[in-house]
């Protein structure tokens, strides 16, 4: 298959920022497993970090677009540590456009992303990604193990939904979330484009990296989305 992977930030630092090393040794060994028999592109948030600067820059008087570039380039830094992890399997560089990535696939190497431009988030880019190579399946990993009728971390009552229609998936994105580094579970970008194209796309947690093999070893977890 051809699979587009979107590893959220929150699982590359921990909730003090430490680089989570011990997991992105099991992630490296994940990952190297799936490419033995498939096609893959990776996209890295920008986890604590990011949201740290980018409050900085905030107070501090910068615009969001701005905002939004320093945040990319914590992202991108994240993206270098993966490669760096990921050795010779690893495409060397990072890229400043979607162009560029999608070129560099092709050299059958794991290509590995940060953002690319203000105003869209590494979601967004993941998404993008997917559609642009048309993509057999997109998987979000987070530290949440799926989609849930409320935010889990602020509501204990929340539940876990399997799948999602398209449609009921619209009314869970937030709108109003447009500002940089406060992106929700999904951002509308984001949402646009996999409504478009309709990629097969499964969030799931990351917490074990193991998830992300079974998910593509065909076991159900998390929540799929279903298009109409």
């Amino acid at each position: 298959m051809r699979i587009v992977i979107k590893v959220g930030g929150s699982l590359i630092q921990d909730k003090n920022g430490k680089i989570r090393i011990k997991y992105l040794k099991e992630l490296v060994k994940i990952l190297k497993k799936i490419k033995e028999n498939n096609e893959i592109a990776i996209i890295v948030g920008g986890g604590k970090s990011a949201r740290i600067y980018i409050t900085a820059a905030r107070e501090l008087g910068a615009p969001e677009a701005l905002s939004d570039e320093i945040g990319i380039e914590i992202a991108k830094i994240h993206a270098r540590l993966l490669i760096s992890a990921l050795g010779e399997v690893a495409y060397p560089k990072t890229f400043e456009s979607l162009s560029e990535a999608v070129s560099a696939f092709q050299s059958g190497k794991i290509i590995i992303l940060g953002g690319l431009q203000p105003g869209q988030s590494t979601n967004a880019v993941a998404s993008l990604l997917a559609e642009r190579l048309n993509a057999d399946l997109l998987i979000n990993a987070t530290d949440v193990a799926g989609v849930y009728t409320a935010d889990p971390k602020k509501d204990p009552s929340a539940k876990k939904i399997d799948e999602l229609n398209i449609s009921d998936f619209t009314k869970m994105v937030r709108l109003e979330k447009a500002k940089a580094g406060e992106y929700s579970l999904f951002d509308y970008v984001a949402y646009l484009i996999i409504k478009r194209s309709k990629v097969p796309i499964i969030f799931i947690s990351g917490e074990d990296p193991k998830n992300i093999l079974k998910i593509v070893n065909g076991e159900k977890l998390g929540t799929k989305i279903v298009y109409d």
